[in-house]
């Protein structure tokens, strides 16, 4: 079973994500904020990830490592293979080069065909 990790710190989105997803046939765990990330990614190996970009900083952490784009350089560095698929409300961040590093880039919405399909895509390669 593919397990997914869906970094995203609105409740309601991840409560969203995780049916919808359960759905389709994946595992999948979530994470509100950059250090339980971290963990499960490290801890769980998932095979693929979906990323919000813009997330509150962690209990005792840093701002600046929690943001999405700095867990993705961080995911990729440890696993450059790791399909990684950005998550955000904010159309802005696809012309950030540090985007570019993900696999996909979904603008949120309620409709998940987008990131089902950008999620099937990443697993058949």
């Amino acid at each position: 079973m593919t397990k997914v990790l869906v970094v995203e710190d609105e409740e309601s989105l991840c409560r969203l994500y995780k049916e919808e997803l359960e759905e389709e046939g994946y595992e999948v765990m979530v994470a509100k904020n950059g250090h339980d990330a971290m963990e499960l990614f490290e801890n769980q190996h998932p095979d693929l990830v979906t990323l919000d970009i813009i997330m509150p900083e962690s209990p005792g952490g840093n701002p600046q490592k929690d943001t999405g784009l700095s867990l993705l350089r961080r995911m990729k560095a440890q696993r450059p293979e790791m399909c990684i698929i950005l998550s955000t409300a904010y159309e802005e961040f696809m012309s950030d080069f540090q985007s570019w590093a993900s696999d996909a880039f979904i603008v949120k919405s309620s409709d998940l065909a987008e990131l089902k399909s950008a999620i099937s895509r990443c697993i058949k390669k």
